[in-house]
C-alpha cells in the first residue's frame, strides 16, 4: 500500500508561478516570507506528513478511538505523533507572534494543512479545531482569557473545540437549550449537552478548551439570545498550572462511517452543579463570535477536501501504473498493459487531477486574500479583500468537499473490485471524505449563504468584480491561438455564471423558494467556473515557460493538458448547471408532499 507524497512541485507552482507569494510578501509583517523559506517549510511539512502521519492513517482507521468509562483513548501512535507535531512548532505556524505563534501567512499554512489532511485527515482535525478556537479568543476574548489560554493553545500543548449543536437542534442553532447562569464573580455555571464535538475528549494533551454556546437568563429567543463561553476541561490556577477537573464529561463517542481515529464526542456540562465558564465578548452575541470559528473551520474543511482528493488521486494513479490487465485499445498488440493505458482510466485520473489542481489554486487565492484583508496598510484594500473572502468561503468549503467525495469514489472505481476491499486503502478515502460536506454546515447551508447573504443582498456586486477578473483572463487565452479552446470554453462558462447571477438577483426577494432550489447547482457552477479561471491562468504560465525554453518540459506540458481536459470535461458542464439554476425550481416546488 503506497504512502502519501506531498505534491511539492505543484504547490510551488501555485505559490511562485501564479504570483500569490509575491503578493503576500509585500504585506506588512510578511516581508521575510521568501520563496526559499516557503519551500523549506513545505518540504519539512511533507516529510512529517509522509513519515509520521501517513503511516498511522490506516492503522488509526482500523483501531479507531475508544471510549472507556468517560475517558477517550486515541489509536496507537497518535500520542507520540501529536507530541512530535507540537515539538516541531506546526500548531503555531500562522498564529499571532504576540502569544507564541510564528506569524506565517495563511497562504503558506493552507498548503501545510493540505498535507496533514491528505496524509491523515483524522489527525488533522484536531489542530484544525484548535485553530478556530484560537481565532475566536484572539478576536473577542478578554485579556484574562488571552493570557490564560492562548499561549498553550497556540503551542498545541492544549487543544480547543467548538460546541455548537445539541440533540434536538441539528443545524438549527436557534434551538440551542444549554444555559449559563452568572455567578457574580465574572464566571458562569454552564449546563447542557452537546453532540458531534470533534476531539471533545482525548488523551493527547493535559487540557481541552471548549468554546460553548449557551443562553443566559432572560436572553432573547432564537439566535439573538446565544452567548459564547470558554469552558476548560481542567481549571487553570493563577500560576498557570492545572487545578481541579471542571464539571464537563464525555458520555460517549460516535460510531461513524469514516474518520474513525478522530473521536467525535457527546459532552455533558453541569451534571455535578455546573461547569465553570467565562464569557467571550458580550452576552447574546455568541453566534456572531462563533462564526469567527465557523468561517475559519469552513475554509479548513475545504482544505480537507483538497487533501483527500489529492491522496485518492495518488493512490489511484499508483494502482493504475501497477495493475496489468487487458490490451491497449487501438494499439494492435495483444500484450497486456497497465490499466493506465486504458482510455476511461485516463479520463477518470485526469478528472481527479484537474479538479484537485483547480481547487488548490482557488483555495490559495482565497488564502492570499485572507492575508491581504488582515495585513494590508490600505483600509479599502482590506475591505475589498475581506469581501472576496466572504464570497468565496462557501465555494471553497462546499465545492471542494463535494468534489472530494466524487474524486474519492473515482479512486475506488479505478481500483475496480479491489477498491471495494478495505486492504487497498481506496475505500477509506471515500468514507473519510463523506463527512466533509456535512459538518461546519452542509452544502445546502453553504449554498443558501452564498445566494442569499453573498449575492442577493449586495445585488451581485462582489461576484461581479470576480467575473470581471475572470473575463480578462479568458480574453487573454482567446487571443492566443494555442490556448483559444480553453479561453472559449471559459468564456462560455462565465456567460452561464453571469446569467445565473442575474436570475438570483432579479428573483431572490420575490421568489426565494424557487431560487433556493438551484442554490447547490449554483454553488457548483461558481466553483466550476472559478476553478476553470485558475487553471486558465496556469495554462498561460505554462505556455510562457514552454516558449521560453525550460528543462521542465513534461511538467509544464502536463499543466497545459490538465487545463485543457478541465475545460473540455468539467467546465463544459457550466451551461447545464446554469439551466438547472434558472429553470429547475418549478417541478421541485409544485410536487405535492404525498407525491414524493
Amino acid at each position: 500500500m503506497s504512502e502519501y507524497t506531498a505534491p511539492l512541485r505543484d504547490m510551488q507552482f501555485v505559490l511562485n508561478e501564479l504570483g500569490l507569494l509575491d503578493q503576500v510578501s509585500q504585506l506588512p509583517g510578511c516581508e521575510d516570507v521568501s520563496a526559499d523559506l516557503a519551500d523549506a517549510i513545505l518540504a519539512e511539512a511533507g516529510k512529517f506528513a509522509q513519515g509520521v502521519l501517513s503511516p498511522l492513517n490506516v492503522s488509526g482507521d482500523r483501531e479507531g478511538a475508544r471510549w472507556v468509562d468517560g475517558e477517550v483513548h486515541t489509536a496507537k501512535g497518535w500520542h507520540k505523533a501529536y507530541q512530535q507535531f507540537v515539538e516541531g512548532g506546526w500548531n503555531a505556524l500562522s498564529c499571532d507572534p504576540e502569544h507564541g505563534g510564528q506569524g506565517l501567512p495563511r497562504l503558506v499554512s493552507a498548503l501545510v494543512e493540505e498535507m496533514w489532511n491528505a496524509a491523515n485527515v483524522s489527525f488533522g482535525l484536531c489542530p484544525m479545531l484548535t485553530r478556530g478556537a484560537i481565532e475566536a479568543v484572539e478576536l473577542r476574548g478578554s485579556d484574562y482569557l488571552k493570557e490564560t489560554y492562548l499561549p498553550k493553545m497556540i503551542s498545541g500543548e492544549w487543544t480547543g473545540t467548538m460546541n455548537l449543536t445539541e440533540p434536538q437542534a441539528g443545524s438549527d442553532l436557534a434551538s440551542v437549550r444549554s444555559r449559563a447562569e452568572p455567578q457574580g464573580d465574572g464566571t458562569y455555571r454552564v449546563f447542557g449537552q452537546k453532540i458531534f464535538i470533534t476531539y471533545g475528549e482525548h488523551d493527547l494533551t493535559d487540557n481541552i478548551v471548549h468554546l460553548v454556546l449557551a443562553r443566559v437568563p432572560g436572553a432573547p429567543e432564537g439566535v439573538k439570545g446565544i452567548s459564547l463561553f470558554v469552558v476548560p476541561k481542567f481549571m487553570v490556577e493563577v500560576d498557570g498550572s492545572l487545578g481541579a477537573r471542571n464539571d464537563v464529561r464525555c458520555v460517549s463517542i460516535e460510531h461513524k462511517l469514516g474518520i474513525h481515529a478522530s473521536p467525535t464526542a457527546v459532552l455533558s456540562f453541569g451534571d455535578k452543579g455546573g461547569a465553570t465558564g467565562w464569557l467571550v465578548g458580550e452576552e447574546n452575541r455568541g453566534l456572531e463570535y462563533m462564526f469567527i470559528m465557523m468561517n475559519a473551520a469552513r475554509f479548513s474543511v475545504g482544505i480537507e477536501g483538497i487533501g483527500l482528493s489529492d491522496r485518492a488521486y495518488q493512490r489511484a494513479l499508483a494502482y493504475a501504473r501497477d495493475r496489468v490487465q487487458g490490451t491497449e485499445v487501438g494499439a494492435g498488440s495483444r500484450d497486456k498493459v497497465a490499466i493506465l493505458r486504458h482510455p476511461d482510466v485516463r479520463r477518470m485520473l485526469l478528472s481527479m487531477k484537474s479538479r484537485t489542481e483547480a481547487m488548490r489554486a482557488l483555495a490559495c487565492l482565497v488564502a492570499t486574500a485572507m492575508d491581504t484583508a488582515h495585513s494590508h496598510d490600505n483600509a479599502e484594500t482590506r475591505k475589498a479583500s475581506q469581501a472576496f473572502v466572504d464570497l468565496m468561503i462557501p465555494v471553497v468549503k462546499g465545492w471542494s468537499t463535494e468534489n472530494a467525495i466524487d474524486i474519492a469514489s473515482l479512486g475506488v472505481q479505478i481500483h475496480g473490485g479491489m477498491g471495494f476491499i478495505e486492504e487497498t486503502g481506496a475505500a477509506q478515502h471515500l468514507r473519510d471524505a463523506r463527512i466533509t460536506t456535512i459538518y461546519e454546515g452542509t452544502t445546502g447551508i453553504q449554498a443558501a449563504d452564498l445566494i442569499g447573504r453573498k449575492i442577493a443582498r449586495d445585488k451581485g456586486h462582489a461576484i461581479g468584480l470576480v467575473i470581471e477578473q475572470m473575463r480578462a483572463v479568458a480574453q487573454r487565452l482567446v487571443d492566443d491561438h494555442s490556448l483559444h479552446a480553453i479561453g472559449r470554453t471559459l468564456g462560455q462558462g462565465i456567460v452561464a455564471l453571469e446569467q445565473a447571477v442575474g436570475f438570483i438577483v432579479d428573483n431572490y426577494d420575490a421568489h426565494v423558494a424557487k431560487v433556493s432550489v438551484g442554490s447547490v447547482p449554483f454553488l457548483e457552477l461558481f466553483g466550476t467556473v472559478a476553478g476553470g479561471w485558475q487553471l486558465a491562468q496556469s495554462a498561460l504560465v505554462a505556455q510562457a515557460r514552454l516558449k521560453e525554453g525550460t528543462s521542465e518540459q513534461d511538467f509544464y506540458r502536463a499543466k497545459l493538458l490538465t487545463a485543457r481536459f478541465y475545460a473540455d470535461h468539467i467546465l463544459a458542464r457550466a451551461n447545464g448547471l446554469a439551466h438547472s439554476v434558472i429553470q429547475g425550481g418549478d417541478a421541485a416546488l409544485e410536487m405535492d408532499d404525498e407525491q414524493f
